[in-house]
């Protein structure tokens, strides 16, 4: 293949974690696939070259996804994408007979349609665990019953194995079609910082980065009054913290990130609205020691010195719009902002969520850390025998519009259904559990 880049479709692409992390492996993800229309705007915005289109995988085809974007008849090189897991997440209930299973069918389906060399199927790590590897079982079975052989044993990855300040564990099942060689599975190149227990295969590694690497450089957003009702300001970094937060910021040269540069401000701070916390919430945080949890919210106040915690995606607008916990800051009583929550998934300052905090935390909850996926990327790369050179191209991000479209409004866009996420009005204690966090709110999702 040689230098040519290798194209890759992304299927559930979210806001982008992993279209970034292939991309940055070196990867054109010509098609992005994704229901929601607000998070295909997010992802419209941030691979402004690509085509994201807005659609279910149940009523797409292989060639609709050739034919709505620049593949034409060039052949797939890998479909990557996790299937949403509500219904074999550990988090939730755990049964075979789920409907929302099927989703895992059809990202078989359009695979196969593809004809995809390669295919990465991420998801959660419950899916190897007791009952539910039969289900995973016979995924593997089908898969070869299409065609494909899959990477045995399959393995659940830490996203701190992987430099990202956040423990995170995925499973990823790797495959190829029967006549092409398998990849091997990325080898971790950090350790979590302090941690307790952990493998002799990573023992000697270098520690991955701290959550004060992440996110110690960001400027204050206390200092900023305009951070109160916009998600952006002009604003004063501190001097990088760590070759992590340099990397972030695009001020280190990083020879393995074969991702297009974008052009951006690097004095705007984005997705940093500010959360207001009541005086007894203030205390409470203040009082909470570092690595430990909140007696009442259950929040855990980020130690500086450690990793993160997963940070999770909290329920969608059809089961409650209910965000998930957000760690405490180390060193101010509040939540942490989304760009934040950014650094420590691996998201470079350039990359852009919905202004909203529910939108951009769920976005982010939801997606691969693009390190991981970038780990996972090269991999597959390597087989390929691609050796792409580093884009000079410039990408400009300008439509700022992209980030503040509300449901109704994203789903013309793309000339959806706005309903195609089903919405639920309800009154919910939303964002926090504990009534010192916050007042309730009607919530009508259709104008999220």
């Amino acid at each position: 293949m040689g230098s040519q880049r290798p194209i890759a479709v992304d299927l559930f692409a979210g806001a982008g974690g992993m279209t970034l992390g292939f991309e940055q492996a070196g990867f054109d993800v010509l098609a992005s696939v994704e229901i929601d229309p607000i998070h295909c705007a997010i992802h419209e915005y941030n691979f402004p070259m690509w085509k994201a289109i807005c659609a279910s995988v149940t009523n797409i085809s292989g060639d609709d996804i050739r034919a709505k974007s620049k593949i034409g008849d060039r052949e797939v090189d890998v479909v990557f994408g996790g299937p949403p897991c509500q219904g074999f997440s550990l988090m939730g209930k755990r049964a075979f007979d789920d409907p929302r299973n099927q989703l895992v069918s059809h990202f078989m389906r359009l695979v196969t349609e593809l004809n995809a060399k390669y295919f990465v199927m991420e998801n959660v790590k419950g899916l190897t665990l007791g009952s539910h590897r039969q289900f995973l079982d016979e995924v593997i079975e089908s898969f070869g019953q299409n065609g494909y052989k899959v990477l045995q044993d399959y393995k659940v990855l830490d996203a701190s194995h992987f430099g990202v300040p956040q423990h995170r564990e995925r499973l990823f099942l790797i495959g190829c079609r029967q006549d092409l060689p398998l990849p091997d599975y990325p080898s971790p190149i950090t350790k979590p910082a302090k941690a307790k227990r952990i493998s002799k295969e990573v023992a000697e590694l270098q520690d991955c980065p701290t959550v004060h690497d992440a996110i110690a450089d960001l400027p204050d957003i206390n200092n900023y009054q305009e951070l109160s009702d916009r998600d952006w300001c002009i604003a004063k970094y501190k001097d990088p913290m760590s070759f992590y937060s340099e990397y972030l910021r695009g001020l280190l040269a990083d020879p393995h990130n074969l991702a297009y540069p974008r052009q951006y401000d690097p004095e705007l701070l984005t997705s940093s609205i500010k959360t207001v916390h009541t005086p007894v919430l203030i205390a409470r945080f203040l009082a909470t020691a570092n690595g430990e949890v909140d007696k009442i919210s259950r929040f855990l106040k980020l130690d500086p010195d450690g990793i993160c915690n997963t940070l999770r995606a909290g329920t969608p607008s059809n089961r409650g719009a209910f965000t998930a916990p957000r760690p405490i800051h180390p060193e101010q009583p509040r939540c942490i902002t989304v760009r934040e929550a950014a650094r420590l998934h691996s998201y470079p300052d350039w990359f852009r969520f919905h202004v909203t905090k529910w939108h951009g935390f769920r976005q982010i909850g939801n997606s691969v850390p693009p390190l991981l996926a970038r780990a996972v990327a090269h991999q597959l790369r390597e087989v390929l025998g691609a050796n792409p050179n580093k884009p000079t191209e410039m990408i400009r991000l300008e439509n700022d519009q992209l980030l503040r479209l509300k449901m109704v409004a994203a789903a013309k866009k793309f000339g959806v259904d706005s309903h195609v996420i089903e919405s639920r009005v309800s009154r919910k204690k939303v964002l926090f559990p504990d009534p010192a966090c916050c007042a309730i709110f009607l919530i009508d999702e259709s104008n999220i």
